[in-house]
C-alpha cells in the first residue's frame, strides 16, 4: 500500500489535527515537514494538479512574505509557483496526497475524502 504524504507544519494545529485524523484511521503515512523539505516547483506544479486548482489558490496571502514581496502584483502561475518555492510559509497547509488524490486539509475532517 502506497504511504499517505501529508506536507505538515508542526506548528499548524489544523497541520496536527489533519495527521492525527490519518493516525487515528490507520493511515500509512510519509510526513513532509514543508518548510524544511521545500517541495521543488515541479513538486508543487505536481500537487497543484492533482488539487486541481490554481497556484493562486494554494498561496496563503495573509502571510507577512506575500504582503510585504507580492501583494498587488500580477504575477503568472509560473512566478506563484516560484514565489512558493522561495517563501514556502506561503503554501497553504496542510496537504494531503493519497495516490493521484490530493486535498487540503481546512478543516481537517476533510481528509476522510481521499482516504
Amino acid at each position: 500500500m502506497e504511504k499517505i504524504t501529508i506536507y505538515h507544519n508542526p506548528r499548524c494545529s489544523k497541520s496536527r489535527q489533519t495527521l492525527s485524523i490519518l493516525e487515528e484511521n490507520g493511515a500509512s503515512i510519509k510526513v513532509t515537514e514543508y518548510l524544511k523539505e521545500v517541495p521543488t516547483e515541479k513538486e508543487l506544479e505536481r500537487i497543484i494538479d492533482k488539487l486541481g486548482i490554481t497556484p493562486a489558490e494554494l498561496i496563503r496571502t495573509g502571510e507577512v512574505d506575500w504582503k510585504e514581496n507580492f501583494k498587488g502584483k500580477d504575477l503568472s502561475n509560473k512566478e506563484l509557483v516560484q514565489a512558493m518555492v522561495n517563501f514556502p510559509k506561503l503554501i497553504e497547509r496542510p496537504i494531503v496526497l493519497n495516490g493521484n488524490k490530493a486535498i487540503i486539509g481546512r478543516p481537517p475532517e476533510k481528509v476522510l475524502e481521499i482516504l
